[in-house]
């Protein structure tokens, strides 16, 4: 336990340097955390027996960068993600023994992990600071609150299991628990931020706390899918405590795509 709780500190630290360092220092380790996720899950994959075909996807990490830069949207995305879902058939089609399961499995970390990471990139090219600042500490804040929430009251208080063929460990009160933190945490960044701007009907913060903490929820479940089904505990140990780097994104990329989506639909601000 005082090994997680340290590791978190250090994280809640790190990321703290990262946002208020701000601009290309942020976007750089975000991509950093992109292709360590990709790597742990295809790594994991891999562990299963799959055969999955990954340069299409990293193909298509290293082309969205330029064109992020030069457009500063991730609707380019769509385009290139279909791209590699064609090149993955095409290979795994024309092996000596093609498998279907080897296809999905090619293309999962696209779903999971490229497109909700780019999301994130999204966020971060908002051209006002104050903005910027708030939008990315909403897609941290709202699932990873609600994370912390969930694992303290569900393993002390927690009696009935939320879902468990997938997470055995997972319960209604702490999924209950932890969605009250993730709105929670978009009211109390609502309260901070009205000192610095114009801000929105605050209703927008509590659906969003709402939804994006589902979200984050319903990643971690997610993640743990993946992992029951490759048969380990955690995607690595860079984390103490914590496990990889998927680990501890999971339900931050989730989350990240519910926000981004939701900004498009009916922006604020």
């Amino acid at each position: 336990m005082m090994t997680r709780i340290i590791t978190g500190a250090c994280l809640v630290v790190a990321l703290g340097a990262a946002l208020a360092l701000g601009g290309w220092v942020f976007s750089i380790l975000y991509m950093a955390s992109i292709c360590l996720s990709m790597y742990e899950v295809f790594r994991a994959l891999g562990e299963a027996g799959h055969r999955p075909v990954q340069w299409p996807s990293w193909l298509c990490l290293v082309l969205s960068i330029p064109l992020f830069t030069m457009q500063h949207s991730v609707s380019y995305l769509m385009p290139l993600v279909a791209g590699a879902c064609m090149l993955v058939s095409l290979v795994v089609m024309y092996r000596s023994e093609p498998r279907l399961e080897d296809l999905l499995v090619s293309i999962l970390p696209l779903f999971c992990v490229l497109l909700p990471g780019m999301c994130m990139l999204g966020l971060a090219s908002q051209p006002d600071r104050t903005r910027q600042l708030l939008l990315i500490l909403m897609a941290f804040a709202v699932p990873l609150v609600g994370d912390m929430l969930a694992y303290f009251i569900g393993s002390r208080f927690g009696k009935r299991k939320l879902c468990p063929a997938v997470s055995y460990n997972k319960s209604v009160e702490g999924a209950l628990a932890g969605l009250g933190g993730s709105v929670a945490a978009a009211m109390l960044l609502y309260a901070v931020f009205s000192a610095f701007m114009e801000m929105p009907p605050v209703w927008h913060f509590l659906v969003l706390g709402v939804v994006g903490g589902l979200a984050g929820q319903t990643g971690d479940l997610f993640a743990s899918l993946i992992k029951r089904h490759c048969g380990i505990k955690d995607y690595g140990s860079i984390f103490p405590g914590h496990g990889g780097m998927m680990d501890r994104l999971d339900s931050v990329y989730w989350a990240t795509v519910v926000l981004y989506v939701y900004l498009n639909l009916r922006p604020f601000g």
